[in-house]
C-alpha cells in the first residue's frame, strides 16, 4: 500500500514539474507586444541566441523579473557579419567596472601626469604642466578638474597603474575618476621605457587579463619629444617609442584617446607645440569634468579613424566602430583581408568560383624574414655618450671595463679596497669589467640611473667571448697606462698593474645575463685570473648553469618582497620567486663555490628592523661569507630623482650595529657565524662560516689563487675548502679598522691622515 501512495506521488510531482516547464518555456519564447517597427529587428535578434539564453535564466531565477528582461531584448542589437571570433581573453562585466561612467553632479576628474626622463628635461616640463594645470583650475568657475598628480615611471610599479586603473577615491559625496597623461622622449636604445612598453604589450597580451583592463579611464593622451634633426621623420623614428605607448594606451582603455598625441621637436618650436597640446587637453579635462564626455567620433579618439596598426591588433573590437568610419576608410577596409571575419564578407560578395582558403587570413607576399638583432648600446647612442663620459670603455656592442678609484689609490700606495682586507686582493691588480650592461632591476643605489639598458631577456646582438675577453684587457690596460704621468704613482706598482691578476665581474649591469658567461670565464681562467662575479638573484636559469667562478656574490638587498621591490625596482614581475629560487641554488652550489652574500645598507629602506628578515635568508642560503657594505652616494641628480640623497648613507657606527645584530639573530638560529673583517674606509664588514673559515690560529678568509687553478686544471671536483688561503692579516680583523698599514691614507687634498685603530671587540678562538 505505501509503495502505491510513493509511486502515485511521484507522479503527481512529475506532472506538476512538466506542467511548469511548459509554462515558463511558452513564456519565454513568447515575444512582448511591439510595434511594426520593432519585427524589423527580429530576424538580427534571433540569430543572438545568448539573449535567448539571458532570457530563460532570467526568467528561471525570477519570474518578477519579465518586464526588465523585455526591456533588455527591446535594445538595438549590432549584427556583425562572419563567425564570432574567440579572443580568449576575459570579458569584464559592469560589476567590475564601477567607474566607467560619470556623473558631473558627484565625480570629479583627478588627472595624473606619468612621465620618464633621462637627462631631467622631460622632468622638468613635466612639473611645469601640473602647475600649468593647477593655474588653469584656478581660473575656471564652476566645475573643474583636480590638482594633477605627479609620477616618474621608474619610481612606481607598473601594475598599479597600468593593468587596472587605480580605484576612485574621495568621500561618499564625491569619487575621482582618472585621466591620464604620458610625457615621453624617445632614444634610438634600450633604456627604462622600453621596458614600460614590454609591460603594456604583456598587459594587452595576457589571455588572463581583459583586452582593455585600463577602459575605466576618463581618458588619457600622450605627448612625444623627439629630434628632427636625428630623425627627421615618424618613420625613421622621431618620437616613435611615445607613439608606441600611445597605440598601447589606446587598445589597454577601450579607445579613449582624449585628446591626438602629440609631439615635439626639441631642438625646434617645442614650446609652441606643447603649448597647442596642453591647450587641447585643458579643454577636454573640462569638458570631462562637467559631464560632456570625450565627443563625437570613434569612441576615445580626436580623428574618425584609428590607424592601421591599432587595427591589426584590436580584434573585434573594431566593429564596433565601423558605423564611425568615413567612406574612404570604409574602402580602404573592404580591400583587406586581415581575419576571418573580413574573408567571411568578401566571400559573400564574390562573384566568382573561386575557393578561400581559410587557413590563413592574412594575405603576405613572401615568407617573413626574422628581423637583425640590433645592438644593446650602438655608438651613435646616448647610452654610449653617456657612459663613455662616466669612464667607461665600450667593448663590442654589450660590454665594457673601467678602472674604480681603489686601483687608482692603490697605484700611488694610497690603500686597496676592502676585497684586499677580506680576499687579498690588491686593486691595482683588478680589472673591473661586464660582459652585459644590461641590467633587470633599476636599483635606487644604482650610480647609472637611466644611462645603461635595461630588460628582462636578452634580446640584442650576441658578441663572442673572444672579442670581449680581448677588448677588456685591451681597454684596461690603456686606462693603466694613462696612469704614468699621475703624481704619486709607484713605478713597481705602475709595473705589476701590466698584468692582470684579477676580475671583478661587476661593473654595471648584469654579467650572468650575457648568454657565454662560462666561456668568458674559462678565458679568464686560462690566464690564471681570478673570477669575483656578482648577479642580483633575478635570473636562476643562468645561475644554475654557471661553471667554476672563483667568488660568487648575489646581492641581497632586502630581506622581503616589499622592501626589495622598493629598493631594487625590478623588472620582472615574479622578481620575489626569481629572487628564492636563486637562494635555493645558491645552497646547492656552496659545496662547490665559495659564495657571498652582499648586503648594501640604505638607510630608510632596508636597514630598521630587518636583521631577523636577513637572517632568514642567510639560514637559507648558508653563503660562505657575508658582507655588510653601507650604500655610497654618487651624488647625481639622478640619484635624487631615485629618491636617494646623502641622508640615505648610514654611519659606519650604523653599519656597525647592525652587523652585531645580525651577527646575533644567526647565533639565534644556531647557524655557526662570526664577524671576521672590516674595512672602514670603504663602510664594510664581514661575517664568515666558522665551520670553514674560522681555524685554530684564527680567521682564514684569503684565497690561495694558485691552489684555485691547480683545482681548476686537475679536472677533479674541488670546492671552497680545498683553496683556503693564509691568516687573515691582524691589522683586517674585526676592530682594527681594515687599512695596510704599508700604504698611506690621504684625505681629499692629499695630505697625510692618522691611521687609527677603530674600537670593536675581535672574536677569539675558544
Amino acid at each position: 500500500m505505501e509503495i502505491l501512495l510513493s509511486a502515485a506521488a511521484l507522479l503527481v510531482l512529475a506532472q506538476l514539474t512538466l506542467a511548469l516547464r511548459k509554462k515558463r518555456s511558452k513564456t519565454s519564447l513568447t515575444p512582448p507586444l511591439r510595434s511594426p517597427a520593432h519585427e524589423v529587428r527580429d530576424e538580427k535578434r534571433l540569430v543572438l541566441l545568448s539573449k535567448q539564453n539571458f532570457l530563460e535564466k532570467a526568467v528561471i531565477q525570477e519570474n518578477n523579473q519579465f518586464e526588465d528582461v523585455q526591456k533588455t531584448l527591446n535594445r538595438p542589437v549590432h549584427l556583425k557579419l562572419g563567425p564570432k571570433r574567440v579572443t580568449g581573453s576575459r570579458q569584464a562585466g559592469k560589476a567590475s567596472r564601477p567607474d566607467t561612467l560619470f556623473d558631473a553632479s558627484t565625480d570629479q576628474i583627478q588627472p595624473v601626469i606619468f612621465y620618464w626622463s633621462l637627462g631631467g628635461s622631460t622632468e622638468k616640463i613635466a612639473k611645469d604642466l601640473a602647475q600649468e594645470f593647477g593655474s588653469f583650475r584656478a581660473t575656471k568657475q564652476g566645475v573643474r578638474p583636480l590638482k594633477p598628480l605627479l609620477h616618474d615611471l621608474t619610481q612606481i610599479d607598473y601594475d598599479d597603474y597600468f593593468v587596472t586603473p587605480p580605484k576612485p577615491s574621495g568621500s561618499a559625496a564625491t569619487v575621482s575618476k582618472y585621466f591620464y597623461l604620458l610625457l615621453l622622449p624617445t632614444y634610438n636604445t634600450d633604456t627604462e621605457l622600453s621596458n614600460f612598453l614590454s609591460h603594456l604589450s604583456e598587459t594587452h597580451n595576457d589571455f588572463r587579463i581583459d583586452s582593455a583592463p585600463l577602459s575605466g579611464l576618463s581618458g588619457y593622451s600622450v605627448f612625444g619629444f623627439g629630434d628632427r634633426e636625428g630623425w627627421p621623420t615618424e618613420e625613421e623614428g622621431f618620437c616613435s617609442q611615445a607613439r608606441e605607448v600611445d597605440k598601447w594606451m589606446a587598445r589597454l582603455t577601450g579607445r579613449k584617446r582624449a585628446f591626438p598625441f602629440g609631439t615635439g621637436d626639441v631642438k625646434g618650436d617645442l614650446r609652441r607645440q606643447l603649448q597647442e597640446w596642453s591647450a587641447g587637453v585643458e579643454e577636454v579635462l573640462q569638458d570631462l569634468a562637467a559631464g560632456k564626455g570625450l565627443g563625437e567620433g570613434v569612441a576615445g579618439s580626436g580623428d574618425a579613424v584609428e590607424s592601421d596598426e591599432e587595427e591589426d591588433l584590436a580584434g573585434d573590437s573594431d566593429r564596433e566602430y565601423a558605423t564611425a568610419l568615413t567612406p574612404s576608410a570604409k574602402t580602404m577596409r573592404s580591400n583587406r583581408t586581415d581575419d576571418v571575419e573580413d574573408l567571411g564578407a568578401q566571400a559573400l560578395s564574390n562573384s566568382s568560383d573561386d575557393p578561400i582558403d581559410f587557413t590563413t587570413y592574412k594575405k603576405r607576399s613572401s615568407a617573413p624574414t626574422p628581423a637583425e638583432a640590433k645592438e644593446m648600446v650602438p655608438t651613435t647612442s646616448p647610452t654610449y655618450t653617456a657612459l663613455t663620459k662616466q669612464g667607461y670603455t665600450i667593448v663590442g656592442s654589450h660590454s665594457g671595463v673601467k678602472i674604480c678609484r681603489w686601483t687608482k689609490s692603490a697605484l700611488r700606495g694610497r690603500g686597496s679596497c676592502y676585497k684586499f682586507s677580506f680576499y687579498g686582493i690588491a686593486s691595482h691588480l683588478c680589472m673591473e669589467t661586464t660582459p652585459s650592461l644590461s641590467c633587470s632591476n633599476k636599483c635606487v643605489f644604482c650610480w647609472r640611473h637611466g644611462t645603461n639598458p635595461v630588460g628582462t631577456t636578452w634580446r640584442w646582438k650576441i658578441d663572442p667571448p673572444e672579442l670581449i675577453f680581448n677588448g677588456v684587457k685591451e681597454g684596461h690596460y690603456k686606462k693603466i697606462k694613462m696612469m704614468r704621468g699621475v703624481p704619486g704613482v709607484r713605478a713597481e706598482r705602475f709595473q705589476e698593474a701590466m698584468k692582470i691578476r684579477h676580475c671583478a665581474l661587476s661593473l654595471v649591469g648584469e654579467p650572468i645575463f650575457y648568454p657565454h658567461i662560462n666561456e668568458l670565464l674559462a678565458m679568464l681562467h686560462r690566464e690564471h685570473i681570478s673570477s669575483f662575479l656578482v648577479c642580483n638573484a633575478q635570473h636562476p636559469e643562468q645561475l644554475a648553469a654557471l661553471g667554476p667562478v672563483t667568488q660568487l656574490y648575489v646581492s641581497i638587498d632586502a630581506s622581503n618582497k616589499e622592501s626589495l621591490r622598493k629598493i631594487d625596482r625590478p623588472l620582472h614581475r615574479d622578481f620575489w620567486e626569481r629572487f628564492i629560487r636563486c637562494l635555493n641554488i645558491l645552497r646547492e652550489k656552496r659545496d662547490t663555490h665559495r659564495t657571498v652574500f652582499r648586503l648594501t645598507l640604505v638607510k630608510g629602506f632596508n636597514i630598521d628592523e630587518e636583521a631577523e628578515g636577513y637572517a632568514e635568508l642567510v639560514e637559507r642560503a648558508l653563503p660562505s661569507f657575508v658582507e655588510i657594505k653601507g650604500v655610497t652616494y654618487c651624488g647625481t641628480s639622478t640619484s635624487s630623482a631615485a629618491g636617494l640623497t646623502m641622508r640615505n648613507v648610514p654611519f659606519y657606527e650604523e653599519v656597525t650595529a647592525f652587523v652585531a645584530a645580525l651577527n646575533s639573530a644567526l647565533k639565534r638560529r644556531g647557524l655557526e657565524y662570526g664577524i671576521a673583517a672590516e674595512h672602514a674606509h670603504s663602510c664594510c664588514v664581514l661575517i664568515a662560516d666558522k665551520k670553514r673559515f674560522l681555524k685554530t690560529d684564527g680567521w682564514h678568509t684569503l684565497i690561495d689563487y694558485e691552489k684555485f687553478f691547480e683545482c681548476l686544471e686537475s679536472g677533479n671536483p674541488f670546492g671552497p675548502g680545498d683553496y683556503v688561503g693564509a691568516p687573515t692579516p691582524e691589522w683586517a680583523l674585526w676592530g682594527r679598522g681594515g687599512f695596510d698599514p704599508r700604504d698611506e691614507r690621504v684625505d681629499r687634498k692629499g695630505k697625510k691622515k692618522e691611521v687609527y685603530e677603530v674600537q670593536g671587540s675581535t672574536e677569539k678562538v675558544a
